[in-house]
């Protein structure tokens, strides 16, 4: 029984009883280290317009999420105390404004006891009446809707969850996979879209019916460059008119299953010719750095194995020329490929505890120079991280080299001739194994879903 040739359902709840395990095991810690006998996990409340009478979409507690696949119900609650079995809050508001949240369905109700209730004044009374041993989990933007617990987010047991979210559970890796599969979907159309010559809100579009989201179902805004538009490293617009030439298309666009999220980045060329093979050579040094992923790796020296490969590309192509070490210490390689190699994916897009070295918080910093590198951990086993390098022609960022060594070791004509095309970033979503990793994003592709 398959859903849309993306998962297969009865797979994914064979997993999820061991994935509750682990929750499990995870809050009984973590509450046993900050000696408190309850954890409440708030899924969040909806953030009102400023001076209006609607919300913005709504984004559930990743904590809540990490729980069960629940991502679209706010002022839900679920309750957790060692040696007894999880409950859930479940918030049913009698409602004929809007379409009521419909009785909780599926393979993961059977792990939890749930209490339906119409209104927030009925909360109450399904929390343990002792709050003072009670922590609350979720952001809290009115004390009403912390009942009376005063220990919100404590950092010692935030830290270890966050830290423990960074290696993922079967189920977890299954839902991932899904992400991408539906994610590929869309890629996929919007590829067909970019070589038809449609605009970036036609091709962005495309994408969302691919993957059959709408807008805010999304993980993240999806970025869909044509041209010089791809030099942006965080493009925020679709453009609603064609432009005279498609030259090059960089989409970054992921999607979700289950409240996991996929984050996959491709760069295509209109035309075959020199920026074609520039995207060619770049997908091998990409397919180069994720060979080197695996357990026990320090993903920061896989960044800096990142520039050292960039410095070569720039000479070998002419675009910048020097030795390798020089065009780091110059700042070139920077000016070319200002961000981190990747992070941790999972429930959010920029998953937390990248920057942990235990789970205490204790903070790895990023090496001198990389400030935007989101993962220093060591890679351990059944960590889903991206792989993302890049290369823009930023002008911002070649002008600050004007006046130093660097600016000099640039051709200009060679930036010329690439600056219509924006840049390059290919990105792959990979599960780090004892000896290699399972890449997601290619598996996908190869299924071709």
């Amino acid at each position: 029984m398959a859903t849309n040739n993306i998962v297969d359902e009865r797979k994914l709840a064979a997993l999820y009883s061991e994935h509750v395990n682990t929750v499990v095991t995870r809050h009984d810690l973590a509450l046993e280290r900050i000696g408190t006998g309850h954890a409440v996990i708030f899924s969040g409340a909806p953030l009102p317009v400023f001076l209006d009478d609607y919300d913005y979409p709504f984004k559930a507690n990743p904590h809540f999420v990490s729980w069960l696949p629940l991502i679209r119900n706010p002022f839900c609650y679920i309750v957790h105390t060692p040696g007894h079995r999880p409950r859930l809050i479940y918030f049913q508001e009698l409602d004929y404004w809007h379409v009521m949240p419909s009785d909780p369905d599926g393979f993961w109700t059977g792990y939890f006891d749930i209490d339906i209730v119409h209104s927030l004044d009925e909360v109450a009374r399904h929390l343990p009446e002792d709050r003072d041993n009670c922590i609350l989990i979720g952001e809290i933007n009115d004390d009403a809707h912390a009942f009376g617990i005063d220990r919100i987010n404590p950092s010692n047991m935030v830290n270890m969850l966050h830290y423990e979210r960074g290696t993922k559970t079967q189920y977890e890796l299954e839902c991932m996979r899904a992400a991408s599969r539906r994610a590929i979907r869309g890629h996929d159309a919007a590829e067909r879209a970019f070589r038809s010559d449609q605009s970036e809100f036609d091709i962005h579009l495309a994408y969302c019916r691919a993957v059959n989201h709408v807008e805010h179902e999304l993980p993240y805004g999806n970025i869909i460059a044509l041209n010089e538009n791809g030099a942006v490293l965080h493009y925020q617009h679709q453009a609603v008119e064609k432009p005279n030439e498609h030259r090059s298309f960089l989409i970054d666009a992921g999607a979700r299953f289950n409240g996991y999220a996929s984050d996959i980045t491709r760069t295509y060329a209109r035309e075959d010719g020199e920026f074609s093979s520039l995207i060619q050579r770049f997908e091998t040094l990409q397919l180069e750095l994720v060979s080197e992923v695996r357990e026990g790796v320090e993903f920061a020296d896989m960044h800096l194995s990142c520039h050292l490969k960039i410095a070569k590309l720039l000479d070998d192509t002419g675009i910048a020329r020097g030795d390798s070490d020089d065009l780091i210490e110059t700042g070139v390689t920077s000016a070319f490929y200002p961000h981190g190699l990747g992070h941790l994916l999972g429930i959010q897009v920029h998953d937390v505890g990248g920057h942990f070295g235990d789970d205490t918080g204790t903070i790895v910093d990023p090496p001198s120079g990389h400030p935007f590198l989101r993962l220093t951990r060591r890679l351990e086993s059944d960590q889903v991280l991206t792989i993302e390098p890049g290369l823009y022609v930023i002008d911002m960022l070649i002008d600050n080299l004007r006046g130093t060594p660097g600016f000099d070791m640039i051709d200009q004509n060679m930036l010329d001739w690439l600056r219509p095309y924006g840049g390059i970033r290919i990105e792959d979503n990979v599960r780090v194994l004892t000896d290699g990793c399972e890449n997601f994003t290619r598996d996908a592709i190869a299924v071709g879903v």
